[in-house]
């Protein structure tokens, strides 16, 4: 490809994301955050790797890893983005020692990070998407480690219920339920029955 089918490529993608973004952070009750929502995709650090390794299938941030073994593009936007859990991730002392784990997200940015996820998943994956890619992507990757339990157990379960009930009302959940602070995500992860 081309630097400029790459340039108008990489930023129809992140805009195309961005703005799904927006949309179901409406539905969910948190426009504000949906507005804000990746800004820093636009900044010189994120855009112009962005550019450089679009392929149009996978986050460019994988290309940046393969080629320097690291993401510099990565290491910017998870530390200006809340919603991404690897934000939270910080040392702790145990008894003595520095110990890397995660800290608990508040639920405002739990409820991005599943926006985020379900316009990745329908990016990425157009016509094969299904409310239950974003759970399945979930599964697949290898960072439930980093997470810290109780953020595990609530994106686990909204991601869920996304794949059993749709985003009607995993929305409305998030909204009544997980923004109002009420408690929920138990031991068990899979939603009950209303």
């Amino acid at each position: 490809m081309s630097v400029v089918n790459n340039f108008f490529g990489h930023l129809r993608t992140i805009t195309k994301h961005r703005h799904m973004v927006i949309k179901h952070c409406k539905k969910a009750g948190i426009l504000w955050q949906g507005l804000r929502h990746d800004l820093s995709k636009y900044s010189p650090t994120e855009f112009i790797p962005g550019v450089k390794y679009y392929t149009g299938t996978k986050s460019p941030n994988e290309g940046e890893r393969i080629d320097k073994g690291y993401s510099v593009a990565w290491l910017h936007h998870k530390g200006r983005n809340k919603h991404h859990f690897e934000h939270w991730v910080d040392y702790s002392v145990n008894d003595g020692e520095h110990v890397i784990m995660g800290a608990q997200m508040p639920r405002k940015y739990v409820a991005e990070m599943v926006m985020d996820r379900i316009a990745a998943s329908r990016t990425y994956q157009g016509k094969a998407y299904t409310d239950a890619s974003p759970l399945q992507y979930f599964e697949r990757a290898n960072e439930t480690k980093m997470l810290h339990p109780q953020t595990r157990r609530e994106l686990r379960y909204l991601l869920t219920m996304l794949k059993d009930r749709g985003e009607k009302e995993t929305f409305r959940f998030i909204r009544q339920v997980v923004l109002k602070g009420k408690d929920f995500a138990p031991e068990e992860i899979t939603p009950p029955n209303p």
